[in-house]
């Protein structure tokens, strides 16, 4: 077997084999012997049909087989060989092949850059001090009172005013004709809370209790349906009800209710040390980023292509189920998919890049995963599962899936390994970032 191997780019290569007509020939034996052992043809013994009946008949499928069994088989061995790590299908060229005679190919795939490590041990990062405040504990304790709040009838008013839970009837039309999803009934919407689109909202305040009335509603060009896109629409809304809420007393007895606390002060000491737990999480994913992008700073390489699709087409169809439970009614309107895209795919290149990188640092290191490592991780996730529990075991259970989980573990791990060892400097920082800092209600 000759083989050739071209350097198309440092990412893409060609490999072109030939084939000695004697290794062919073997190939076209092996394949019509066993053809014999599984067809049937009238007038002979199963296994003692000639060869010459059976080319008569299969021959052109034979044809197919061989050379798809050859390409396979002679490509893998060359991979092997080589050391070639492909990460795209093999784009495959043929030349023609006779039973009697040599046969020839080429390949063309990309593989995995070559990375060449660089000081990647005692990497500086910064880390932002943040402290939790008062004011983020008493913030999210008016959440936590805000979520037990209740809605009562208001009593003395007739007309809707911001802040109110109203229940209307509404019908809108286009030119006078009505359009899909125009219409509903004793829906309830939050005045003001930006659920809907700002000019709705703005057009039900100040609406009387009971009586129908007019309001017009203009929608933006780029809202999502497209069908209502930059369009006026005429709305008949009747106010069918108004509520208010009304927040429970933050004392003793709500922290007993509904913080499962002894006392108030035991329930603000629980979410001091909940935001806490939340920041060092943030803190720690920010510090991960951050050595991320230094990592990439230091190694000039290009991602391959095909990688970068795969993941984007992943991050697409992760963005697009997002989006699915978020239907048109949102205030600010999802971007156009192409813009969309061109977003994804830059943050599918960093991701396989980052990817790549550590990949390569946890070879060096030697930081693997071992199987035990891995089925201890695989319990873990099924014991959180839940109901899941015995999908996500045999989802699992594949080999793939296995691979992909081996390899993020051996990601984080290679992650802690570098931030064990990297010079980390804190620094102060600005109020936005502060201000920034999740919180969960």
């Amino acid at each position: 077997m000759k083989v050739d191997i071209d350097e198309l780019s440092p990412i893409q290569r060609k490999v072109s084999i030939e084939l000695p007509a004697d290794r062919v020939a073997k190939e076209f034996s092996h394949a019509y012997r066993n053809l014999g052992q599984r067809v049937t043809v009238k007038g002979f013994r199963t296994g003692k049909i000639p060869r010459g009946v059976l080319q008569g008949i299969y021959g052109e499928d034979i044809k197919g087989e061989v050379r798809s069994h050859l390409v396979e088989e002679c490509l893998a061995e060359v991979v092997k060989e080589r050391d070639l790590q492909i990460v795209s299908r093999p784009e495959v060229e043929t030349g023609e092949i006779k039973e009697d005679g040599e046969f020839s190919f080429s390949a063309v795939f990309e593989i995995k850059p070559a990375i060449e490590l660089k000081d990647y041990l005692g990497v500086e990062v910064e880390k932002v001090k943040v402290a939790i405040s008062e004011e983020q504990i008493e913030e999210a304790l008016k959440r936590l009172q805000d979520g037990h709040a209740r809605l009562e009838l208001v009593e003395g008013r007739d007309v809707v005013q911001k802040g109110d839970f109203v229940t209307v009837d509404f019908e809108g039309t286009i030119a006078g004709k009505p359009f899909a999803g125009g219409k509903g009934e004793n829906y309830v919407l939050e005045v003001g809370a930006g659920h809907t689109l700002p000019q709705f909202e703005e057009a039900v305040v100040g609406l009387p209790l009971g009586q129908q009335q007019s309001v017009p509603v203009t929608y933006p060009d780029n809202y999502p349906n497209a069908e209502i896109a930059g369009k006026a629409v005429d709305f008949a809304l009747t106010v069918r009800e108004i509520k208010q809420k009304v927040l429970p007393v933050l004392d003793d007895d709500f922290a007993k209710d509904h913080g499962e606390h002894g006392s108030l002060a035991e329930l603000r000491a629980a979410i001091r040390q909940r935001l806490e737990d939340e920041l060092k999480h943030y803190q720690d994913e920010d510090l991960k980023e951050k050595m991320i992008s230094r990592l990439i700073e230091a190694h000039s390489f290009s991602a391959p292509p095909s990688m970068v699709e795969r993941q984007t087409r992943y991050l697409m169809e992760r963005y697009q189920s997002q989006m699915a439970g978020h239907p048109g009614g949102a205030e600010v309107p999802a971007p156009p998919m192409e813009e969309a895209r061109k977003t994804f795919e830059g943050r599918a290149a960093r991701q396989v890049q980052a990817t790549l990188l550590v990949e390569k640092i946890a070879q060096a290191e030697t930081i693997e995963v071992s199987d035990k490592e891995l089925q201890e991780r695989v319990d873990n996730l099924a014991r959180g599962a839940g109901d899941r529990a015995k999908s996500l075991r045999e989802y699992y259970a594949r080999p793939d899936a296995r691979d992909d989980l081996r390899a993020q573990i051996a990601f984080d791990r290679t992650l802690s390994f570098l931030l064990e060892r990297a010079k980390i400097k804190e620094v102060d920082a600005p109020i936005s970032t502060v201000d920034a800092t999740p919180e969960k209600s």
